[in-house]
């Protein structure tokens, strides 16, 4: 079999299409006319995505997402800055430990992080607390930015920042007016990615969670338990739609080749 005939064709067709069927079911179902999951159709209807705006605990939710992935994807990338910029540029001791520490959130299972942030915020007082959401969003979704702003950042050419300090820039200005655009499409980026994986997470945040800081998935998770209706589909609709143009925001952006070979030459 060559890499590229048509028995590998056939196999990487039917490979994506098991893949997106799900996607795919979910999508069509959530334009169903009917009052219950249905497929086929007696043909494409709104009602359900109307229904979601006319849920209050839903556009609650969904409102608290937002505001949840924003700050957390900021103050992540404010944290991941400095770190990718030490640890492309410098060699000391103890690098590749920190390097270790700060994406060791994804070596962890959620669940088992979920316990241990309610235990550890109901102690110190932030449990159901939307700054506890925030802390435990933060940690969870560091790894993502710093990869790709450190991807960014290796290998950038430094003659440029000295030559902006030669001629009289303080650090300052030349890490605003230099260094932050040459690396800007990895923040715009890592931005991006934290904020998709802040607004989808729910097997942690289901733990922390207060029925005052409840995000849309664990919105949407509480719902199933009691309701099997379209209106889960079209809220999982509307998931994927967001997320897929968050995903070509990061590509527009970044360019998820250029992503991948930066990767691979660090």
């Amino acid at each position: 079999m060559t890499r590229n005939g048509p028995l590998a064709l056939t196999f990487h067709v039917l490979f994506l299409g098991f893949l997106l069927a799900p996607i795919l079911v979910v999508c069509v179902v959530a334009f169903t006319p009917e009052g219950y999951l249905s497929l086929p159709t007696r043909g494409p209807s709104l009602r359900w995505f109307a229904a979601i705006g006319n849920n209050p605990e839903f556009v609650r939710a969904f409102r608290d997402s937002l505001l949840l992935g924003a700050v957390s994807s900021t103050l992540a990338i404010a944290v991941s800055i400095p770190a990718a910029l030490a640890i492309a540029r410098h060699r000391f001791p103890g690098r590749e430990a920190i390097t270790a520490l700060f994406l060791s959130p994804l070596m962890v299972p959620h669940i088992v992080l979920g316990i241990a942030f309610l235990r550890f915020f109901t102690q110190i007082g932030l449990g159901g607390t939307f700054a506890g959401l925030v802390l435990s969003h933060v940690i969870i979704i560091l790894p993502f930015a710093l990869r790709l702003i450190l991807a960014a950042s290796t290998g950038m050419d430094r003659a440029v920042e000295n030559a902006a300090m030669s001629l009289g820039a303080s650090a300052w200005t030349t890490f605003r007016r230099v260094t932050l655009p040459l690396i800007l499409p990895g923040v715009a980026s890592g931005w991006v990615l934290a904020f998709i994986n802040s607004f989808d997470e729910v097997t942690m945040t289901v733990f922390i969670a207060s029925p005052e800081t409840t995000t849309l998935p664990v919105r949407l998770f509480l719902y199933i338990q009691d309701n099997i209706d379209p209106l889960v589909a079209a809220v999982s609709a509307a998931l994927i739609f967001l997320t897929v143009a968050a995903m070509l925001a990061l590509d527009r952006l970044y360019g998820l080749e250029r992503l991948l070979v930066g990767r691979g030459q660090e």
